[in-house]
């Protein structure tokens, strides 16, 4: 008898995939490493969060564990995307980055379910938004994120019993 197995919602590497082929068609030509792709697939779902179009998905109690997660499930994601040419890697001094592969374009025209409607636009609002910040600009912006996730977590540490 096998144990009936649970679909984990909007995070599969197909999911994933998807959010990174729509940031990185709406960012075309730019290219970003892994870490600045992990924290566009959060802000992806939560633009709202940032003064953008309401959030795509629903909020989480904590955030700070939501984004941690993502990183591993990205880079799968992103190999994934890769075998159909729908993200290119390339090398440079800087780094491994990534960009939108040959077949992006392709693909994000042909989507048409309101959900990848929703998630097409949201990239776009976002890689104009926040996609040609310096490093430094997005890691002060980030950085806020962070701040308002110590004390949500403070918060329900102290709820809980716990110092602060």
């Amino acid at each position: 008898m096998s144990q009936e197995r649970k679909p984990i919602t909007f995070n599969g590497l197909l999911e994933a995939g998807i959010r990174a082929v729509s940031i990185l068609g709406a960012a075309y030509p730019q290219t970003y490493d892994l870490q600045r792709l992990v924290a566009l697939d959060y802000l992806l779902v939560h633009t709202g969060d940032i003064n953008g179009p309401d959030n795509l998905h629903p909020p989480t109690p904590m955030h700070s564990a939501e984004l941690l997660v993502r990183r591993k499930l990205i880079e799968q994601s992103l190999l994934l995307m890769m075998t159909r040419d729908l993200v290119a890697r390339k090398v440079t001094t800087e780094g491994i980055e990534y960009g939108a592969g040959e077949n992006a374009e392709t693909f994000l025209s042909s989507v048409s379910s309101n959900y990848l409607l929703a998630l097409k636009e949201r990239a776009t609002w976002l890689t104009g938004a926040v996609g040609n910040l310096t490093d430094e600009q997005f890691k002060g912006m980030m950085r806020r994120f962070f701040d308002k996730w110590v004390e949500e977590f403070q918060h329900v540490e102290q709820s809980l019993g716990g110092e602060a």
